[in-house]
């Protein structure tokens, strides 16, 4: 018996799931939570063989959580299930070692499957998902300039950055104006766009 723990934030959501992972004969849910900070003391208190993680939860996101059972305990397996499969969340994923990534929009047997095969150590990527990871482009922007523009997007002007980072504002505009420049956009705020758009930020 495959031994499951749940993490989804949607009651509905999380019900149906439940529902569909129980009609398995070899398949038990063993704990159900909805929130990120919820599934590490679980996982602890029920040791499931898989982890089944919504990747957007209120508290500690899933890829931090499937991060966190991997260190404490790694005989547990993650299967991330995601709404969207945008490039830079599948390479954070991959990054984050899970075992699993499935769109949440997957047949029913394709999620029991993915299960099964995660159980037993597989990698079980969709192929929507890999395929748009594959295509993707590399960020061009450096470590700095990503740092930069990270704080150019919470509001941060020219000098607070400079400030923060122990620079000068003259360096600071040079960053933000490679960025912009690397980028191709028109502005600061186009590049901001495109970088979060992209899931460099």
């Amino acid at each position: 018996m495959i031994k499951v723990l749940l993490a989804e934030d949607m009651d509905m959501v999380r019900g149906a799931l439940v529902a569909l992972l129980s009609l398995e004969s070899d398949i038990e849910v063993v704990a159900e939570v909805d929130s990120g900070d919820e599934i590490l003391p679980a996982a602890k208190s029920t040791r499931p063989d898989v982890a089944v993680i919504d990747i957007d939860l209120p508290g500690k996101d899933g890829l931090t959580a499937a991060t966190e059972i991997h260190e404490h305990l790694p005989e547990c397996h993650t299967l991330i299930l995601t709404s969207l499969g945008r490039p830079g969340t599948v390479r954070r994923a991959l990054d984050a070692k899970v075992n699993g990534f499935l769109l949440k929009d997957a047949p029913s047997d394709k999620l029991a499957n993915a299960v099964r095969s995660v159980a037993i150590g597989r990698r079980v990527i969709d192929s929507e998902l890999a395929l748009s990871a594959w295509e993707a482009d590399d960020c061009p922007l450096t470590p700095r300039e990503l740092e930069i523009l990270a704080l150019a997007a919470r509001g941060r002007n020219v000098a607070d950055i400079a400030a923060d980072l122990f620079l000068s504002p003259g360096t600071v505009r040079n960053y933000l104006a490679a960025s912009v420049t690397k980028l191709n956009a028109r502005n600061r705020v186009h590049a901001i766009r495109i970088a979060t758009d992209a899931e460099w930020l």
